[in-house]
């Protein structure tokens, strides 16, 4: 029988860049929303039947979720990790919409979205890295957890984009954490060493099980950009649409990742 495929180790993020690609990216999404016209709130979105004002409360509850997390006791020993997180979500789906309505009827969007940037600089700033915060899927050190907050706000600054037609920056640093972090995610899901993703310039990863690459040019490649990879791993298209648009580019038998796709959901 051969060898169970070895996982990737976990990576390393920056903390100091990290907590400032979280912050310059909230700050875009915030330049956009100040600039939507009312009835642009009211418009639809990717999401269901969720508006840009539920998405734009949905980001702020995002983002405050991590000084919510931080009144309370701190946990005794780290219970999760970074490659756990994309599966959290889904089992709370139900609760995640209804507080998100509930959040959006309560509140003006431009209003929430600048307490909650404000309370992110107070309460954040002076937290260690290393800080435990009970989170789902279980307690994890800030420094982590701020990670996962560059990938939900790079994912709905693109829902954001999509749903009103703004043109809203990325933030290098957290185009790449999340790039990272969802590549490196899949390689979890699916380890092995048949198929090299390539997600240039950000990420390189070996996945699905299958006979492994030693040298030379591996027999399956995939290679695509950092936003249509993200997308992808998010749900907001679809493997054949990406293949078909050319955004894609897939060779050998083993390439078609379709299948193993979204990874957020």
């Amino acid at each position: 029988m051969p060898p169970a495929a070895r996982k990737p180790r976990p990576r390393r993020y920056d903390p100091k860049k990290t907590r400032s690609a979280v912050t310059a990216q909230l700050a875009h999404v915030q330049q956009a929303v100040r600039a939507l016209a009312p009835g642009q709130l009211a418009l639809p979105t990717r999401l269901g039947d969720w508006t840009v004002r539920e998405l734009v409360a949905h980001l702020s509850m995002a983002v405050g979720s991590v000084a919510r997390s931080l009144e309370g006791p701190v946990p005794e020993r780290a219970e999760a990790t970074l490659l756990e997180w994309s599966s959290a979500t889904a089992p709370r789906a139900v609760d995640i919409d209804e507080r998100t309505r509930a959040l959006a009827a309560a509140h003006d969007p431009v209003a929430l979205l600048e307490r909650t940037a404000a309370e992110f600089a107070e309460t954040v700033a002076t937290v260690p890295d290393d800080r435990l915060l009970p989170v789902r899927p279980g307690a994890m050190p800030l420094a982590e957890v701020l990670v996962t907050r560059c990938v939900e706000l790079v994912v709905h600054s693109d829902d954001l984009a999509a749903a009103t037609g703004t043109v809203i920056p990325f933030d290098r640093q957290a185009l790449a954490a999340t790039t990272r972090l969802l590549a490196d995610t899949l390689a979890d899901r699916a380890p092995g060493g048949s198929v090299e993703l390539r997600i240039p310039p950000f990420a390189v990863v070996q996945c699905v099980a299958g006979p492994r690459h030693t040298r030379g040019t591996p027999p399956n490649v995939v290679e695509t950009d950092p936003l249509t990879w993200i997308r992808l791993a998010a749900g907001r298209t679809s493997w054949a649409e990406e293949l078909g648009a050319a955004t894609i580019s897939a060779s050998g038998e083993r390439s078609g990742l379709g299948g193993l796709l979204p990874l957020l959901s």
